[in-house]
């Protein structure tokens, strides 16, 4: 039994995934009273995106042990995966009540009920769990994050103190502590963090997170030559530990934009005026979190942040596929409705009392074309910004998930250029269709740009669209602390306090063709 078990493991790790479920059906044949077989194949099925029949083998898991929370766990994953949310929600809610003193199961609860938008009951189970464990720091780290997502940004800064005091090489805490607020001269972490490098960073990873904050930190009281100079180190040494080629996202884009040209649009697109989706798109750190907050604080109107709807939609359509060459190629011969029926009730699973739901998922804008395809009612909103600044602020973040291409200044603007270009097919094949919006414009002008966005969307003006600030419901996106704040021009040209080290960058986006441009002087 045990090298049959160690026999499938080792094949999907492999992703040998057909010859690991024909060995899943030998097992369950073999042995029907163990329920490994049947976890086993549901986790084949949800990587070839069949969470149909992922849920099923969960079903099948909870049938034979339903007093273990394995089975319980497989099928709310497949729910959220599935699109089904509100069906996921209540399972999180019953397995929370038959877990009250299970850490584990707990800690994976609030970690589902985050993936299904759900982030006060996150909290909440974080909270239990540190009451269960108090002496743990990655609980009390959970915490924290979750303080982060509701605002609670003084509290979140506290428990990532008392996560430090607990274990000082937790480096994680160390990041996500510098991103809290605006570090001053009299205020800051500076000598804890170059004591933890002098005692030694105990590994990789830990080093890209340490040196992340130090830059944060030493750009926010003005020390840019050492800000730079750690970011440098921390981007580094992260792209040094990722087996990543921005040329796969290059001919990715290419194969976008060939496959979804004259043909695929020469029946016309529909468009709608009726109440749908809002897409909020562009590159991360172009202002998409900003107008989702504008946006969403009007009364008509509810964010879902930042989720894999679309994408799972797409893919749950399609089936298995052989890699990104291969989806994009199958991608333009589905049934465009069943799509976007899918996508609606995914979303409307995760919240179907507003008239308008925003889906803030920057990397939408390779779905475009689909988009429009499948939903005639949706509204397509497009973040732009100035490039220096746009590759700058992607540089000097440190993504928790995505975005590999950020942690080089080469790849940024290899990447850059493939995005602008898929951008301005998009225009050309949908003329109208994708509402731009210049993150310049916006912070120079925020009331008037931010009225034109609703009215595009069809909704009335409101006034506490400009007091998006006090806007309380959760967010969590590596801009979470910042939309707690009031608008401002901090970050317009940011770039230009390190136009030497950025050089390179420059010089590759202007051989790209892009003209950098100083702002306004308004600005």
């Amino acid at each position: 039994m045990n090298s049959l078990i160690n026999e499938i493991n080792s094949l999907i790790q492999r992703r040998q995934l057909g010859e690991a479920a024909g060995l899943c059906d030998q097992f369950i044949a073999a042995y029907p009273k163990n329920a490994t077989g049947w976890f086993r194949l549901g986790q084949i099925r949800q990587i070839n995106c069949d969470f149909d029949g992922m849920l099923e083998c969960a079903r099948r898991v909870i049938a034979i042990m339903p007093d273990a929370p394995a089975g319980y766990l497989q099928e709310i994953d497949a729910l959220i995966h599935g699109g089904r949310a509100d069906e996921a929600v209540l399972k999180i809610a019953a397995q929370e009540k038959r877990s009250k003193d299970d850490v584990q199961t707990l800690n994976q609860l609030a970690d589902f009920y985050t993936h299904a938008g759900q982030f006060e009951a996150a909290g909440r189970c974080y909270q239990r769990t540190r009451e269960l464990w108090p002496t743990e720091p990655k609980l009390l780290y959970n915490c924290a994050a979750s303080a982060i997502a509701l605002g609670k940004l003084d509290e979140a800064e506290d428990l990532f103190n008392q996560v430090l005091d607990m274990d000082p090489h937790d480096y994680d805490a160390y990041y996500n502590r510098a991103t809290l607020r605006k570090q001053t001269a009299e205020n800051n972490h500076i000598e804890e963090l170059l004591s933890c490098i002098k005692d030694g960073i105990r590994n990789p990873a830990g080093e890209v997170q340490v040196y992340y904050a130090l830059a944060k930190v030493y750009e926010d009281i003005g020390e840019h030559k050492k800000s730079f100079a750690s970011l440098t180190k921390g981007a580094d040494r992260r792209n040094s530990m990722l087996q990543y080629d921005v040329a796969e996202d290059v001919d990715a884009m290419a194969a976008i934009k060939e496959v979804m040209s004259d043909n695929f649009f020469e029946d016309g697109v529909i468009v709608d005026d009726d109440p749908g989706p809002i897409f909020i798109m562009g590159l991360p750190r172009s202002g998409t979190t900003l107008v989702d907050r504008i946006v969403s604080s009007h009364s008509a109107v509810d964010s879902l942040g930042e989720i894999n709807d679309f994408a799972l939609s797409l893919m749950g359509e399609i089936g298995p596929s052989k890699g990104k060459l291969d989806l994009i190629a199958k991608s333009a011969h589905m049934d465009f409705e069943k799509l976007g029926a899918k996508y609606l009730s995914s979303i409307q699973a995760r919240n179907g009392n507003a008239a308008y739901l925003i889906d803030k998922t920057p990397a939408n804008f390779l779905y475009i074309g689909l988009i429009a395809k499948a939903l005639p009612n949706a509204k397509i909103l497009h973040m732009r910004r100035n490039p220096m600044d746009s590759c700058y602020a992607m540089y000097k973040t440190l993504f928790r998930m995505g975005y590999p291409f950020s942690y080089s200044l080469d790849n940024l603007a290899r990447y850059y250029e493939a995005y602008d270009a898929l951008m301005r097919h998009w225009q050309a094949m949908l003329p109208g269709r994708v509402y731009d919006i210049d993150y310049e414009n916006l912070v120079q002008n925020p009331e008037q740009v931010s009225r034109n966005i609703v009215t595009h969307c069809g909704f009335d003006w409101q006034a506490e669209c400009l007091d998006f600030h006090l806007n309380k419901s959760p967010t969590a996106t590596a801009s979470a602390a910042q939309v707690r704040r009031p608008i401002n021009r901090d970050s317009v040209e940011k770039w230009r306090a390190y136009t030497n080290e950025l050089q390179p960058l420059k010089q590759a986006l202007e051989a790209a063709g892009f003209k950098i441009k100083k702002a306004s002087a308004e600005l």
